[in-house]
């Protein structure tokens, strides 16, 4: 309910919130106890925001570690609560010795049952993640993915993308991207270094994300904020990932283009 509260006071007008059930399994929950009980205080926080005059649609993702063993559970939770506020599944956690393959069952299951999901590949890892996320494991989407960036050489100001980087970039496939993240990880040295600059300006999709926003002490308004410091960021441009990450929300094609068209190109009009 907060979260959701705090995410519409900041101007959100959509968000998917990933978290790992099995993390909240203190004094005898289960996995089922605690996804029900996030979808009503996400529900909660919705209800509260319309009548604060700030609506926002919150919808989840359901979370496995990748070092643990809850990945094909949480994707059954996945396909049980699809039509209840669960839109898809991710797993995260350490990249390195945890290929996104050791979970390869729940992903085809996942697709077997026409689900979606993400996969946490290529920040703290590189290429050989991102292309198991996307070539083995069949990701939508790219957690973070800011590695790309090891298949893309400039030579006097051109540059030129690999086999996976071009594939990426041309099957639209999102690029996650959490600026704030990247730079407390150690995967960029600083916000005018970080690669989101460079893979906008290539046009991959690039959207822009919190991540962990209590841990970051970040907010979208702060991202975009040093976004617009680093790159000159303009009005368009903020349009443009916000667009790019509505295109490749989970939820159903009907539903992202109403945000669009209804919220947020009519709000950038009004800039």
């Amino acid at each position: 309910r907060e979260a959701a509260l705090d995410l519409a006071a900041d101007g959100v007008a959509y968000a998917e919130i990933r978290f790992a059930p099995e993390l909240h399994l203190g004094e005898g929950m289960e996995m089922r106890d605690v996804v029900e009980s996030v979808l009503v205080g996400f529900a909660q926080g919705e209800e509260e925001a319309r009548d604060l005059g700030k609506p926002i649609k919150v919808r989840t993702l359901l979370t496995a570690i990748r070092n643990l063993d809850a990945a094909n559970e949480t994707a059954d939770l996945v396909v049980e609560y699809r039509d209840r506020g669960v839109v898809g599944f991710d797993i995260a956690g350490a990249e390195a010795g945890y290929p996104p393959t050791l979970q390869l069952d729940a992903f085809e299951y996942l697709r077997r049952e026409n689900a979606h999901f993400t996969i946490h590949a290529g920040e703290a890892f590189g290429l050989p993640s991102i292309w198991e996320a996307i070539q083995i494991c069949g990701a939508e989407r790219l957690g973070h993915g800011v590695r790309i960036m090891d298949d893309i050489t400039f030579v006097d100001g051109e540059a030129h993308l690999g086999k996976l980087a071009s594939y990426v970039r041309d099957r639209r496939i999102p690029l996650e991207l959490c600026p704030s993240s990247n730079l407390q990880t150690g995967a960029a040295k600083s916000m005018a270094d970080h690669p989101i600059g460079k893979l906008a300006k290539l046009r991959f999709r690039v959207t822009v994300n919190t991540d962990n926003r209590l841990m970051s002490k970040t907010s979208m308004t702060h991202e975009f904020t040093e976004l617009s410091k680093a790159f000159d960021w303009s009005l368009l441009d903020y349009q443009r990932v916000t667009v790019n990450a509505l295109k490749s929300a989970f939820i159903p094609f009907e539903e992202r283009l109403e945000i669009i068209e209804k919220v947020v190109k009519p709000a950038y009009l009004a800039l």
